[in-house]
Parts: structure tokens; C-alpha cells; sequence
């Protein structure tokens, strides 16, 4: 019995990925300008750190808590987020650092609040930002 040639596949059309273009620069003189209006690395970097800070869910409570009530105490925090006391006090350690957070200390007790108006700015636009896209559950 003969031996039947393999079947001959058609050759299949490059693939493009969706995310690339096929032209390399479409407008060179816009890129350019988009390039010079980057801010430097070092700001970029310090940037994406204060996303991911404001990226856990804990701390953003803890954020809205203070945006709302003004200032609070650990101790008020945990009870206002229904959290540990020490994981409030870790987050707002590191809220502190990150200067979103000051604190007062009265006697014993350290009283927390958002640093100031660019936290409180830039919470509500994140807020209002979700209900406009739709994100906010009812």
C-alpha cells in the first residue's frame, strides 16, 4: 500500500498582538512631547509606592475613617474599621511614614488624622471617580 503524502497545511498569516502596533511612531513629534512632560523615575517610583499604599483595603478604610470623623485613636480606629488594634497600628505606621497620616499625642494617647488637604483631595477624587465609573456598590 502507498505511502500518502502528508496533508499540506495552509500557512497561517503572521500574528499580531493586540498590544502592539504595526508602525513603530505614527506621530514623532507628539511622542517626543509626551516623553518631556514625564515626570523623572525617582518620582515615577515614589509615585506607584503611594498606589500601592492606598492599595490595601485596611488602610483605605482607615483613610476614609479619618476623612470622615477627623481625628481618632488607634484604639477608635480598630473599633470604627472592626479591626485589630495592631493591625491598625502597623497601617498607620506605615501611613505615617509615608506622610498621609499625622499624629498628635494627648498625654498617653496618639491621636491619628490625613496629613493634610492633598490626602483629603485625593480621596475624594478617588471616590468620586468609582461612582462615575460605576464601581461603587449601592
Amino acid at each position: 500500500m502507498p505511502m500518502r503524502p502528508a496533508p499540506r497545511r495552509k500557512p497561517r498569516p503572521a500574528v499580531v498582538p493586540v498590544d502592539r502596533c504595526r508602525v513603530r511612531t505614527i506621530d514623532p513629534g507628539r511622542v517626543e512631547a509626551a516623553r518631556g512632560l514625564l515626570p523623572k523615575r525617582d518620582e515615577l517610583e515614589g509615585l506607584a509606592g503611594l498606589f500601592r499604599l492606598l492599595g490595601d483595603a485596611t488602610r483605605a478604610r482607615i483613610l476614609y475613617v479619618l476623612l470622615e470623623a477627623g481625628e481618632l485613636c488607634v484604639c477608635d480606629l480598630a473599633a470604627s474599621i472592626g479591626a485589630a488594634e495592631t493591625t491598625v497600628s502597623h497601617a498607620l505606621r506605615l501611613l505615617r511614614t509615608a506622610g498621609i497620616v499625622r499624629a498628635r499625642r494627648a498625654g498617653r494617647t496618639i491621636h491619628y488624622r490625613l496629613d493634610d488637604a492633598h490626602v483629603r483631595m485625593l480621596l475624594g477624587a478617588s471616590r468620586e471617580h468609582l461612582r462615575h465609573a460605576g464601581h461603587e456598590e449601592d
